[in-house]
């Protein structure tokens, strides 16, 4: 069984802890490309926060103002998280990662983990990347081994659904998965459903081969995780990212700055769904700061209804879900109806399992459809190209979208979660 690496070539699945099998990086960037189109990043950033154009168009300022996502953890599961680097010195809770699981978890190979929890949690420090949410924490994990060579390393790191399963019984509220497959693995999926048991949001990217594969990938596609697409600066989706009604939400994911490799020296320019699924992740630890009595359900439901799109909200997008993420709407309306704490807001897709799907015809972003084939694992990393789309989306059109009341039934919308 093969799939697309880290550095864009064709390579087999790896073998996580117990035989099982560990996802390949979803989003392993242009920075590691080697044999991928369109993939190759360019040149290293001078002033990496510059780039971080998402910060600007989001209000990040502003939304500080009201939350920085102080007191919320974030499980990082990736590539293992570098706790030095100096936007997340002092950010990282190395010692709330169980020890079960914690093998290589602060030894990131790649520098792909490390740029997840800097996006999320860093503080800008020394001309690091500036996370969404630096009042936030990161709890890390090393889940992926794909490119490792040491065979001792591989059999110990923990798979997937160990990991999820520790972070589930952990205090982190939010567990951010910037990786995916094409394969169901049963023992994820129980350790998913375990998850939300326990309270906690999940977010996932939906991948980057949407232009030759545009596969289902897991655990996006998973119910009970949030699949995040990836989007510009003008609201548009990315041809690369894929699309299929296991879209949920999308953030920003395209031209933004990343760690270049593991030697930590430089930030190179690339993206893809992993950066959107950070973001993502951060946004809601900002909600989640600032409402800190409200479930899982609640601040989903909230980024849900906030969110920028042009088409209707029972209609979800293929291509972004039900729109492109706006943390601020949420932050900037104190009395904000969150619904019900224990109504899903995606029951209905939730409980509708994978099945296929044509794209959607709704939204304006919609990119240019590649014909939907089953592939190996799903490289996040960010293409140049995109699709049609409105700026207005992130910032203009919230004014009906964040008065919308949730609650009862709002998002048992008629369509199926699952499909590419």
């Amino acid at each position: 069984m093969t799939g697309t690496s880290p550095r864009g070539g064709s390579t087999a699945f790896l073998q996580g802890r117990a035989g099982r099998r560990v996802s390949a990086v979803c989003a392993a960037f242009g920075a590691f490309a080697i044999v991928s189109s369109g993939l190759a990043p360019s040149a290293v950033a001078a002033d990496v926060q510059s780039k971080q154009w998402y910060l600007d168009i989001m209000d990040a300022k502003g939304m500080w103002k009201v939350s920085t996502g102080k007191g919320v953890k974030v499980a990082v599961l990736d590539t293992g998280v570098n706790p030095n680097t100096p936007s997340l010195k002092g950010q990282v809770l190395v010692d709330g990662v169980h020890q079960a699981v914690s093998y290589n978890a602060t030894n990131d190979y790649l520098g792909h983990g490390t740029t997840m929890a800097e996006m999320i949690a860093g503080t800008g420090a020394g001309g690091g990347l500036q996370g969404l949410a630096p009042g936030a924490k990161i709890v890390p994990y090393r889940v992926l081994t794909k490119g490792v060579k040491n065979k001792t390393d591989v059999k110990k790191t923990p798979s997937t659904a160990d990991a999820i399963k520790a972070a589930a019984d952990g205090d982190a509220q939010i567990i951010s998965m910037s990786f995916g497959g094409d394969i169901l693995d049963p023992d994820e999926a129980k350790a998913v459903k375990y998850a939300e048991s326990k309270g906690k949001l999940m977010f996932a990217g939906t991948g980057n081969d949407a232009e030759t594969k545009n596969f289902i990938g897991y655990p996006a596609a998973d119910p009970y995780v949030v699949g995040v697409a990836a989007a510009d600066k003008d609201g548009k989706v990315a041809d690369f990212s894929e699309h299929g009604n296991y879209v949920d939400l999308a953030a920003p994911g395209r031209n933004v700055p990343v760690w270049c490799d593991a030697t930590f020296k430089s930030y190179c320019d690339s993206g893809g769904t992993s950066a959107a699924t950070a973001l993502a992740s951060a946004s809601a630890a900002l909600i989640w700061s600032a409402h800190p009595t409200w479930t899982a359900n609640q601040v989903l439901a909230t980024l849900i209804d906030t969110a920028g799109r042009d088409w209707p909200k029972n209609k979800p997008s293929n291509y972004l879900g039900y729109g492109l993420i706006r943390p601020r709407k949420v932050l900037e309306n104190s009395s904000i109806n969150p619904g019900a704490a224990s109504t899903d807001p995606l029951s209905f897709e939730n409980g509708t399992g994978v099945t296929g799907a044509s794209p959607s015809a709704s939204a304006s972003t919609s990119s240019k459809a590649p014909n939907p084939t089953s592939g190996g694992q799903t490289s996040a990393a960010a293409s140049t190209s995109d699709s049609s789309g409105n700026t207005t989306l992130w910032i203009a059109l919230g004014a009906a979208a964040a008065v919308v009341l949730l609650g009862g039934g709002a998002f048992a919308v008629a369509r199926s979660r699952r499909g590419a």
